[in-house]
């Protein structure tokens, strides 16, 4: 009785949340043997749960309610039309038994596993070829339990690529919010190869107004010295929207990739249209924003601002080498505060990190158009290292109306700038030669209008 009043709230509050679609069929997890008790396998409630209510995807669409306790499973795969709601007294915890998450072939655009030759372990929550799913709840938990993971990871014991806890493949129409997330194997959340489709496209259905992928409310927590728990990263996506988020990672908070080298080349799928704003980050050892290394499809237009970043590596770095190809251009990024860093800005053109010695090392790639304004950080090491490719200058960066308050020890040389060209106008400490001075009242750009293109 306490879980079908529970579901029919649940229901109740989906119908009032911006963008997402009230379901005509619920259920709740119990409903198929699952047992919240924190030590019974919950897998096959998961899946069959879900294959019973994928049956009314043309129909109103469904919702899977886990009501408080603590569920103990191995991977489950989503359905479209579909809303998995997780209580606010509800954990899911991943399973730490192996024979639980199936081996899948490595991303097309990496050409191999990240820890590992050949296939991945499968995320935790997983979908592909999707449409309108949301993955929500009151700030219940998803609990990754990954110490078992990392300790494999550095002890050189893995035969696959650690599983994420949440990556969803090749969907439209994707948002997961309000949740817990904690203790990741590796990569918390990771939309990959999602794309933009026309609204015309939708004229015939009742999901008629295209979200693509928002990613907001999530707070996301590992220990700062965990391997590569990034937050969140956008993949080869277009049309991504990361919002007010708190995140304390072992790795960068916000990841933007495209592929690996030749593999990413080849797929061409390039990341674009991405907004981040109102993000808080803590990373001693990584950056609040990355993009790449993994940037071989392309990044562009990505467009960040209301960020916090405390006690952090870096606040946004590009990481690039010879053998990625393509682009990173058209980065804009505004109203960022920052207590305790490193360093603020940070440009790499000599990341490394192949996934073999088949990359092309004539595929140089090009950085240009990024601009940052309105920065304020405070207790910095050093301001900024900007390093570009030999023959290949990393062009059009602009930074102005920056204030950058140094630790009680700073470093000799607070800007390093070598093969790059820009601008710059307002900022404290004054930057290296090659970010010219135009005079205190030239700020950097900032879109304002809203993305318009309809990608297919």
């Amino acid at each position: 009785v306490l879980d079908a009043i529970l579901l029919l709230g649940i229901v109740l509050v989906l119908i009032n949340i911006n963008g997402v679609e009230s379901r005509k069929y619920s259920a709740s997890l119990t409903d198929f043997g699952g047992v919240g008790d924190g030590v019974t396998s919950n897998t096959k409630a998961f899946q069959a749960a879900i294959f019973n209510l994928s049956q009314y995807a043309s129909d109103g669409g469904s919702l899977l309610f886990v009501p408080p306790g603590k569920w103990l499973t191995g991977s489950f795969n989503l359905t479209s039309h579909f809303t998995l709601h997780i209580h606010k007294d509800a954990t899911l915890l991943a399973s730490q038994d192996e024979s639980e998450w199936a081996v899948i072939d490595p991303l097309p655009s990496y050409g191999r596993g990240r820890d590992a030759d050949g296939g991945r372990y499968i995320s935790l929550i997983f979908g592909t070829n999707l449409t309108d799913v949301v993955i929500t709840g009151d700030n219940g938990t998803i609990d990754g339990q990954g110490v078992t993971w990392w300790n494999k990871f550095h002890k050189g014991e893995l035969k696959y690529t650690r599983p994420y806890l949440i990556e969803i493949m090749y969907s439209n129409e994707v948002q997961i919010s309000n949740l817990t997330l904690m203790n990741s194997p590796s990569w918390n959340v990771h939309p990959v190869y999602s794309r933009f489709i026309c609204p015309l496209l939708f004229a015939s259905l009742r999901f008629h107004v295209p979200r693509n992928f928002v990613v907001q409310g999530l707070t996301i927590l590992a220990p700062v010295t965990s391997p590569n728990t990034d937050g969140i990263n956008p993949d080869s996506c277009t049309n991504t929207r990361i919002e007010d988020c708190y995140i304390v990672s072992g790795d960068d908070c916000v990841a933007v990739k495209s592929g690996w080298d030749e593999y990413g080349i080849k797929f061409g799928m390039p990341t674009k249209q991405l907004v981040i704003r109102r993000l808080t980050c803590i990373s001693p050892f990584s950056a609040v924003i990355a993009l790449g290394s993994e940037m071989s499809g392309g990044i562009e237009d990505v467009r960040a601002e209301d960020i916090t970043g405390i006690n952090s590596e870096s606040a946004v770095r590009i990481k690039t080498a010879v053998g990625r190809g393509n682009y990173v251009k058209d980065i804009y990024v505004r109203r960022m505060t920052m207590k305790t860093m490193k360093m603020v800005f940070w440009m790499a053109g000599n990341y490394g990190s192949h996934p073999d010695n088949d990359y092309d090392p004539n595929a140089i790639p090009v950085i240009q158009n990024i601009n940052f304004r309105d920065v304020v950080a405070e207790n910095v090491t050093m301001a900024a290292r900007l390093e570009g490719i030999p023959g290949h200058p990393f062009s059009g960066i602009c930074i102005s109306n920056t204030t950058i308050g140094l630790t009680q020890k700073p470093k000799k040389i607070q800007w390093n700038c070598t093969e790059i060209a820009g601008v710059s106008s307002n900022v404290t400490p004054q930057p290296c030669n090659l970010l010219t001075d135009q005079g205190p009242d030239n700020a950097c750009n900032f879109p304002e209008d809203s993305f318009t293109s309809a990608i297919v």
